[in-house]
């Protein structure tokens, strides 16, 4: 059924183009040409179809458009070192994901930087996995 929709998008005038976004979207239309936004009613209508993206391709995506930081992924295998008060602290991701340190196993990076400082951090960012882009 998305294939006919899309390929009907085609046939609609720019005003038709508008409704059907509304109607698909439930937001403003953006402020673009009728091409683009057959393309982006295109994309609309397949990821409600097939699934959109993932939670940390649209995060990926946010830092990227708004231009302030980068965050690395931890891998498999890393180990991450960071010294906190004269103490140094080594993390390590094992192949399954699974983040390892003071003998025990943590959900994420940042409940180790929080266990660590007793305060709200972000992982990424206590362990220098997020990087200021420059401008």
């Amino acid at each position: 059924m998305t294939d006919d929709q899309i390929a009907a998008l085609e046939a609609l005038s720019s005003s038709e183009l508008r409704q059907r976004w509304t109607e698909v979207t439930g937001s403003v239309v953006p402020q673009v040409s009728p091409k683009l936004l057959r393309l982006a009613l295109a994309w609309e209508l397949q990821a409600r179809a097939h699934g959109g993206l993932s939670r940390e391709t649209t995060r990926e995506l946010d830092q990227r458009s708004r231009g302030n930081t980068k965050t690395a992924r931890p891998s498999a295998g890393m180990r991450l070192a960071r010294e906190w008060q004269g103490r140094l602290h080594v993390v390590t991701v094992g192949e399954d994901q699974v983040v390892r340190w003071d003998n025990r196993e943590w959900r994420s990076l940042s409940e180790v930087a929080r266990a660590i400082t007793g305060t709200r951090w972000s992982g990424p960012a206590f362990f220098g996995l997020k990087k200021k882009v420059a401008a």
